[in-house]
């Protein structure tokens, strides 16, 4: 059947069963045999012949493209298979944002690349969402809530975010016992996001965000999260980028067991890819690579160990 359709795409690609015969060096009848067999299998006519002309019936022009795509598959499953068996090697590209590609998917990579030391990587770190298919990208970290769209999607982790203060600060201005108290602190605020889920919180102002207030704005995560470490105010920061702080002391996570809004919680971390790239195999290792070395529950949001006395 696949070498039928093969002779068929070829026929159709050249209008021509002599031409297709000539260059397979085998008899223009072999040819025609094949189209009908395959025209049989399917109960429809494919090509309109006579003795001056051969052209596609619509029955031909409508399967073209998905006999092109059905060989596609298979030559793509072939190769998969053969990657199973052999090292992979070559070109991987990947995309991630910014802050977590720094901290979290740099170390993967690393591990990633003395494990299998034939692959190649292509890192673009950017906040920008990227068009896999346009920019020929294998592997994209989405955070957030993952439109539906056709990409295969892993889910690495969940995206939690923690309300945090340096001891300092907890010293000198009191902790809030609750989430609506911080609209009396000082609270450190990104200066302009599309973000949902910014100081919201369930059941506490109608899931809505606070109104907090505090003496510093900025557009950058990293300046909001040192402010905090310097004691300067309360900050909303994501689990993977402070977690590690908190564990070191240097933050207190203020209300651990308090959860986002129910439409918020579905939000995550993931690894998105195309179906059907040459490239899935490499694809799929590196993303196993990364669910397995962030753990269940991830790294970052495990409790600190308690130090030995």
């Amino acid at each position: 059947m696949l070498e039928a359709i093969n002779t068929f795409i070829e026929v159709a690609t050249e209008r021509s069963f002599t031409s297709v015969a000539r260059r397979r060096d085998v008899a223009v009848s072999s040819i025609t045999r094949k189209i009908d067999t395959l025209e049989a299998e399917l109960g429809a006519r494919l090509f309109a012949r006579n003795s001056r002309s051969l052209a596609l019936t619509d029955a031909g022009e409508q399967f073209l493209p998905r006999a092109r795509h059905l060989v596609s598959e298979m030559d793509d499953a072939k190769r998969g298979l053969a990657d199973l068996h052999a090292d992979p090697r070559g070109l991987l590209t990947i995309t991630a944002p910014e802050a977590f590609g720094r901290r979290h998917v740099v170390p993967a990579i690393a591990s990633f690349l003395k494990r299998y030391p034939q692959v190649e990587i292509d890192l673009h770190l950017s906040d920008r969402r990227v068009d896999l298919t346009q920019e020929r990208v294998d592997v994209a970290i989405r955070i957030g809530l993952l439109p539906d769209s056709d990409l295969v999607a892993t889910r690495l982790a969940p995206s939690k975010r923690l309300v945090c203060a340096s001891p300092d600060y907890l010293a000198r201005c009191g902790r809030p016992a609750t989430p609506a108290q911080l609209v009396k602190h000082n609270c450190l605020t990104l200066a302009s996001s599309a973000s949902p889920g910014w100081w919201c919180f369930a059941n506490v102002h109608r899931g809505a965000a606070l109104p907090i207030r505090g003496t510093l704005r900025s557009d950058d995560t990293e300046a909001l999260l040192q402010a905090a470490v310097a004691g300067i105010g309360v900050v909303h920061l994501a689990s993977w980028m402070a977690g590690e702080l908190v564990r070191a002391g240097q933050l207190v996570s203020l209300f651990p067991g308090v959860a986002a809004p129910p439409k918020l919680s579905a939000s995550a971390i993931h690894a998105v890819r195309l179906p059907g790239r040459s490239h899935a195999v490499k694809a799929t290792l590196f993303i196993a690579h990364l669910k397995t070395l962030f753990g269940d529950p991830p790294y970052w949001d495990r409790a600190q160990r308690k130090r030995a006395r």
